[in-house]
Parts: C-alpha cells; sequence; structure tokens
C-alpha cells in the first residue's frame, strides 16, 4: 500500500471555541473560512485544512486521515484492505464534502483506533497567515507531522500497520515514566510512510482514555517553537514537557496540553531520512537533552 502522508486529522470536542481559541492563538494555525457551528477547519499550509475539529459529545482524538496519489491507488488500498479481512466502510459523498476529498474509506485498527484512506484533498491555494505570526509549517511531501496512537495489543496492530498497511519500520524504544526499575517497561515503535519524516506514526504499548498520546506540529524556525512557548503560557495551556532534542528524529521541541485531553508536541528541526540508507536502531533514551516529562506531573 503506498501511503503518502499523514494529510489530516480529526479531533471530537464538546467546546468548539476552546479548540478555536487554542488552535489560532496558541498554534498559529489558520481558521478557514468553511468553518461553521459544528466543524472549525484549522489551516497550516495551502491546503484547505489539516485538522477538522468536529462537535462531539466527548473531547479527544478522533481520525487519522492517510493519503495516497490517486484514484488507482485508493481502489488498491481499499482491495488490499478487504483482502486482509478489515471491515471497510467507503465514505458518503456528504463525508467526503466534509473532508474536502474526492473519496475516503473508514477502517479501524485492531486497537479500535480510526483510520481513513483518501484521495484527491480540495484546495483552493490560499496563503496561509499566521494569526499569530508563525512564519511556516513544515508540511507539503511530508504530511501534517506525526500522530502517536495507543496500542495495548501491541504486536496484533503493529502487524497490521506493517503487513496491511505497508508501514516502515524508522527505530524502537522502550519507555518507563518514573524511575523505578519495578515498573514494566512499555514499548513504542516509529513508523513510516513513503515520504522523508522520520515517523508518521508512532504507536505505544498503553491504553490512553483521549485516544492519542499525542500529535506533533513542526515549524521552520527554532524562535516560533519560542514564541509558542510564550503563547502557551499566555493563554494557561499546560506544559507536558520542556524544551528538548530527540535521540531518534532529531526534533527540538517541547509539549503541552490540548483541549482534548492528549498532547501537542511542537517543534523545529525533525530528521528527513534517505530509507535506502536507514537502519533501524532502539534507542535507550528518549532525548539528548531536555524533554523533562515530569513537568506535566507537577
Amino acid at each position: 500500500m503506498d501511503i503518502r502522508g499523514l494529510g489530516y486529522t480529526i479531533v471530537e470536542t464538546t467546546d468548539l471555541a476552546k479548540w478555536q481559541e487554542y488552535g489560532t492563538q496558541v498554534l498559529g494555525l489558520m481558521e478557514h473560512e468553511a468553518s461553521d457551528d459544528n466543524t472549525l477547519y484549522l489551516k497550516m499550509d495551502e491546503r484547505n485544512f489539516r485538522i477538522a475539529v468536529v462537535k462531539s459529545d466527548r473531547d479527544g482524538y478522533g481520525v487519522s486521515g492517510w493519503e495516497v496519489a490517486g484514484p488507482e491507488a485508493f481502489a488498491q488500498a481499499v482491495s488490499e484492505l478487504e483482502a486482509a479481512d478489515v471491515e471497510t466502510v467507503v465514505g458518503s459523498e456528504e463525508e467526503a464534502a466534509a473532508r474536502m476529498v474526492q473519496a475516503l474509506v473508514k477502517f479501524n485498527d485492531p486497537d479500535g483506533n480510526r483510520h481513513e484512506i483518501y484521495w484527491g484533498p480540495v484546495q483552493d491555494f490560499k496563503q496561509f497567515i499566521s494569526p499569530v505570526g508563525v512564519t511556516k509549517f513544515v508540511t507539503t511531501d511530508l504530511g501534517l507531522g506525526h500522530t502517536v496512537l495507543p496500542t495495548p495489543s501491541f504486536e496484533t496492530s503493529r502487524e497490521f500497520y506493517t503487513d496491511v498497511l505497508g508501514f516502515g519500520m524508522s527505530d524502537l524504544m522502550k519507555v518507563r515514566f518514573t524511575d523505578d526499575p519495578a515498573e514494566p517497561e512499555k514499548r513504542l515503535h516509529f513508523l513510516h510512510v513513503n515520504n522523508g519524516r522520520h515517523h508518521s506514526l508512532a504507536i505505544f504499548e498503553c491504553p490512553i482514555p483521549s485516544g492519542c498520546v499525542h500529535m506533533m506540529l513542526e515549524v521552520e524556525e527554532m524562535d516560533d517553537v519560542g514564541r509558542a512557548m510564550d503563547r502557551m503560557e499566555a493563554h494557561g495551556v499546560q506544559l507536558s514537557a520542556t524544551l528538548g532534542k530527540h535521540t531518534n528524529d532529531e526534533m527540538v521541541s517541547f509539549y503541552m496540553k490540548t483541549p482534548g485531553g492528549f498532547d501537542m508536541e511542537y517543534g523545529c528541526g525533525g530528521l528527513v531520512v534517505d530509507w535506502d540508507r536507514h537502519t533501524t536502531f532502539e534507542s535507550s533514551s528518549v532525548s539528548l537533552w531536555g524533554h523533562d516529562f515530569s513537568a506535566g506531573r507537577q
């Protein structure tokens, strides 16, 4: 299956106004004119949207939208899902219109995480202008960023992503949340699709009530990361992890809470990988420096 990138994510909320403030004034995303009382479309490049926040009876992560090149690749993806006995639902015309795509198919992974594969995003090519002056988000061929999903059925879900969806293994990690050696290690695997971003998806061996561990948005300039930290503090958003640099994708970033209960990683300088030369390794350390996650528990 030839997935080109994480094209969009869908977030569910009981309060669109909270996400409107957070998305535009903290993250620095641009609200698209198609937004209405039920859906907030957040724009970060020439695409009409990259994050859609939909009104719901819950607060949390909703859907990961994966992009393929065109109708032939879409038909092939549907065929491969069906051949693997994955229950699929082809999106209606109304659902495709709401996602601003030509067609989509919906399905779940073995742990119930919701996904969509689509082709043909509708684009008005209007210039992205951040309401708070963010210079530029790193997207284009790399997709919108990455998402980290909870997969307690770890082996089954990993095989689903690699064997059915065609994700490649980037790197591996085992983590503990405390210094207690008696705490069981939890596996965290980083997966890539057909682009140079180090990982578009990571899967985590732990249940998460919000449906997502974190999402990541990447900007071009370090100053934009610092200014986002200032906006986080000014808007009373909770810090989840201090500024740091990751060992595997070399991202310099910090983490903060979202109104959806999951975290948002905001960083710059992510590694672009030549997969023909890459060798997979297991990191025994999350970061070269910083990223103190105890900040989020204080």
